[in-house]
């Protein structure tokens, strides 16, 4: 199972808790996806008053793990406030660090995430880094204290899928004892799978599972593509060839006159 900052979880899915249509829908989700950590934004939450509390509550009564995301921050300083505030919040160090540069494709400001980590690491934050598949950002993610990375593999809710498969298999190739999650931009259980398949730890996703018609299924969907990528991985899977090989041997076969 995968080891996050020294705790161990039971699924290498991790599951958002934004835009679903009903408290039931995602407490559901949250069940057949079999995860045992969800990502919150503390500032949807808190600005929903009453209802962010009875959120709160709803998380809790799940017995799942929280991983607070600084969500929407476009800045170092809005992204070290908002996690400040949501470990008082969850009481927990973990923090997946997010500082958006580009608001139409929500790419990652890579050189302000390594700023923040540096900062939160140095206040006993445990960041979960959401980035891009720069070996170098990656790199310096790394000395920065951080030790998990979650490069994206689209931008966030595009369900576009892997956009640049050599550059994942890199990293994962570069950093072979890094826990790597793939973190936004999957739409289809087959889309995790074939990540998995590269030897990543675990994927993160929201938009797939809570705009499906039916939450509850598809997160059960995304759970077994998971499972099946990583064991595949596992296996050893055939490489692709530029010839045909018979499956049938020749040695032996019948001849006739």
């Amino acid at each position: 199972m995968p080891l996050f900052y020294g705790t161990e979880i039971r699924s290498r899915l991790l599951l958002g808790t934004a835009r679903y249509s009903s408290p039931a829908v995602l407490a559901e989700a949250v069940r057949r996806s079999r995860t045992d950590v969800v990502t919150v934004s503390l500032r949807r939450e808190t600005a929903g008053g009453r209802q962010g509390g009875a959120f709160f509550e709803l998380i809790r009564e799940l017995g799942v793990r929280v991983l607070p995301n600084t969500a929407g921050c476009h800045s170092v300083a809005e992204a070290v406030l908002t996690a400040k505030m949501a470990r008082d919040v969850f009481e927990t160090d973990w923090i997946k660090l997010e500082v958006i540069g580009h608001q139409d494709t929500l790419q990652p400001d890579v050189f302000g995430l390594v700023e923040g980590a540096r900062i939160l690491t140095g206040e006993g934050f445990e960041v979960f880094p959401y980035t891009t598949d720069d070996l170098v950002v990656a790199e310096r993610l790394l000395e920065a204290g951080c030790k998990v990375l979650m490069p994206w593999c689209a931008p966030i809710g595009s369900a576009m899928g892997p956009q640049n498969m050599q550059g994942l298999r890199a990293m994962r190739a570069e950093f072979p004892d890094v826990p790597l999650i793939v973190d936004a931009g999957i739409g289809r259980p087959s889309h995790a799978t074939t990540v998995m398949e590269l030897g990543y730890d675990a994927v993160l996703l929201n938009t797939a599972v809570a705009g499906a018609a039916d939450p509850a299924a598809m997160a059960e969907a995304f759970a077994m593509a998971i499972d099946a990528g990583y064991a595949a991985h596992g296996a050893g899977m055939l490489e692709p060839r530029d010839m045909a090989v018979p499956s049938t041997p020749v040695i032996g076969k019948a001849v006739f006159s």
